[in-house]
């Protein structure tokens, strides 16, 4: 109760205060009613990167020159296919689309809530560890070890990207995100906190070196984490068995059901249900272990008629058969070592046989990220990477592909700081696709079946004008082309002249993007979706974006072609679907500071700045 006394009373004086500004007033207020009993509590440093979000909304525009198309580079696994044939003439799918985005990753991250909430399956981050030794810049400026706000700064940093990574992943969806000593116990609290403990699945241990090093102070590090967090409906996928995993199973009975080990008949937990004498074939008693048995009387009695489960020569115990037959792949272990999922030298190996040269100082190896693709998700995955850096999670899911005929789509995000993303996270995965030479002069075949396309993050103006929803809904195309799936441009097949209000797109495949710039050609776009809707017959409704000032998406006009269409009004449903990402916009007005209790803590109003979440009145 003398808290509250305290904090009430606390605040009255800072309502009387002289000398200190009403944001400074506002901020030491909410300093005093914030009050954490438990979790981390770090100091908000302003970042650049986000303010610049309170006046800009992100979008991405493409560099055409940097795309790479599977259906321009030879290949004898791929037949010609012709756009809109009607019939199915590949035998394989389409390539998988994969994205590159230059930019901040908090811009990127903002940007992909409209395209990609609750879609992603796997997401692997690998971000700066925070050692103190130029692996982190905060506002441009490295953060050593002598910067007294140096775990805030990462905290802060972290904290605004694991909130929108959470929007976009999906229910049965998983993240994976690699950390050293430096901010391990700081990260497993933050995601906690963001995700729930409940959806936490494991801390594993990977071995990324296997070389002594005796120049250590200390203690020789040889190894990371990678913390593991899940959707709500997430299930892991077991990891392949190698030779060394069946060592334990053998046939000295010869049972026809192949090789066996023997597992464990007791209940890890007491039921009294479960305690009972078994009676041997002798008609000896076998009483129960102290929690009693793994399984009830009638399914233990058909495991021994089926020969499951038997007894030792004795009749003193039984033994239950675990078949290697029935196994499939194994449960993943917490411990990864370098000998099975590659070492931070493989890696560098790797990047030194793609470019003749070592252009990045701490890649990940590819065999690692194979593990955790496979463990994710399913051959179909949607996989995010905000920390791209040298590339490394694209050219997993790339080579995964072609090993399991997946169609695994891939997106990666990272700025350009010293050409990184042109020069070594682009053109690693160009070189993948495309074929290359390696270090040795030998030819290395391409990995064809994919596509890559490039972005960059670009703005528009925040505030939500009639002329900049405008500009917003001419910007958009890119995000809708990567919203839908649907980046192959058939305009003309539609339009003999060049219209700018109107673009189709199509994915090749059953779907179709419509994308109308101006509300007051909506006649003309019916007639023209009429005519696509009576050539294609398309199975999959018709994404129709049309341009609106407000929500309404014009339903009563498309109504002679609705059947065969979903609408949705540009560009209000970007604005909703950034709205609870962005920083809030400062807006000034008269308030009362209320107390912990909710009464006014003053007689007289205070100015206060009011933090508008989003505005979406022109």
């Amino acid at each position: 109760m003398s808290d509250l006394l305290n904090k009430s009373d606390l605040i009255h004086k800072l309502n009387s205060l002289n000398g200190i500004t009403n944001d400074e007033r506002a901020y030491l207020i909410n300093l005093v009613n914030t009050k954490k009993k438990y979790g981390l509590v770090w100091e908000d440093k302003t970042e650049v990167v986000e303010e610049l979000l309170r006046e800009n909304l992100p979008v991405l525009r493409e560099v055409a020159e940097k795309r790479i198309l599977s259906k321009d580079l030879p290949s004898p696994e791929k037949k010609e296919r012709t756009l809109f044939d009607g019939e199915e003439t590949n035998e394989m799918p389409n390539p998988p689309n994969h994205i590159l985005i230059e930019g901040d990753n908090l811009h990127a991250l903002t940007a992909l809530t409209f395209t990609h909430e609750g879609k992603i399956d796997v997401m692997y981050f690998d971000p700066p560890y925070n050692t103190g030794n130029k692996d982190f810049k905060y506002n441009d400026c490295f953060v050593d070890r002598e910067d007294s706000y140096r775990h805030s700064k990462w905290l802060n940093f972290m904290n605004k990207r694991l909130k929108i990574a959470k929007r976009l992943l999906s229910d049965h969806g998983v993240l994976f995100i690699s950390i050293d000593d430096n901010e391990h116990s700081q990260l497993k609290l933050l995601c906690d906190e963001i995700f729930g403990e409940s959806q936490f699945v494991g801390d594993v241990i990977w071995q990324h070196s296997i070389q002594g090093k005796n120049d250590a102070k200390t203690i020789s590090l040889h190894h990371n984490y990678t913390l593991i967090y899940s959707g709500s409906n997430f299930q892991i996928n077991k990891v392949q068995r190698v030779e060394a995993n069946n060592r334990a199973y053998s046939n000295p009975d010869n049972d026809i059901n192949g090789p066996w080990r023997s597992g464990d008949v007791r209940s890890p937990n007491f039921r009294e249900n479960l305690r009972y004498t078994i009676k041997t074939p002798s008609g000896k008693s076998i009483e129960p272990p102290a929690n009693g048995w793994r399984w009830e009387e009638n399914k233990l009695i058909s495991k021994i008629e089926s020969g499951e489960i038997i007894f030792n020569k004795s009749e003193s115990k039984i033994i239950r058969k675990i078949y290697l037959n029935n196994q499939g792949g194994r449960v993943p272990e917490s411990i990864w070592f370098g000998a099975e999922v590659g070492t931070t030298r493989d890696a560098t190996a790797l990047l030194k046989e793609i470019f003749n040269e070592t252009p990045f100082d701490t890649p990940k190896p590819i065999e690692l990220i194979i593990r955790i693709l496979q463990i994710g998700g399913l051959k179909n995955a949607t996989i995010l990477d905000i920390f791209a850096g040298s590339g490394t999670t694209l050219h997993a899911t790339m080579s995964l592909n072609s090993q399991d005929g997946g169609i695994r789509q891939c997106i990666l995000a990272t700025n350009n700081e010293n050409n990184i993303c042109e020069d070594v996270t682009y053109v690693r995965n160009q070189r993948v696709i495309q074929g290359y030479t390696n270090s040795k002069g030998e030819t290395v075949p391409g990995l064809t079946n994919n596509n890559l396309r490039y972005y960059k993050c670009d703005f528009v103006p925040r505030e939500p004008s009639l002329k900049n929803k405008r500009e917003l809904t001419k910007s958009a195309t890119n995000l809708l082309s990567l919203r839908e799936n649907c980046y192959i441009d058939c305009t003309s097949q539609f339009i003999s002249e060049n219209q700018s209000w109107i673009k189709l797109f199509s994915d090749d495949i059953s779907q179709f993007l419509c994308i109308v710039y101006d509300d007051e050609v909506v006649e003309e776009a019916v007639v023209i979706l009429k005519q696509l809707i009576d050539e294609r017959k398309p199975v999959l409704p018709i994404k129709v974006y049309v341009f609106s000032n407000g929500q309404y998406p014009y339903t009563e006009e498309f109504e002679d072609v609705l059947p065969y269409i979903t609408l949705c009004a540009l560009p209000d449903a970007i604005y909703k679907a950034y709205q609870n990402v962005l920083p809030s916009q400062k807006r000034t007005r008269i308030i009362e500071f209320e107390d912990i209790n909710g009464e006014s803590a003053s007689k007289s109003p205070q100015v206060f700045v009011e933090n508008d979440l989003f505005n979406q009145e022109g």
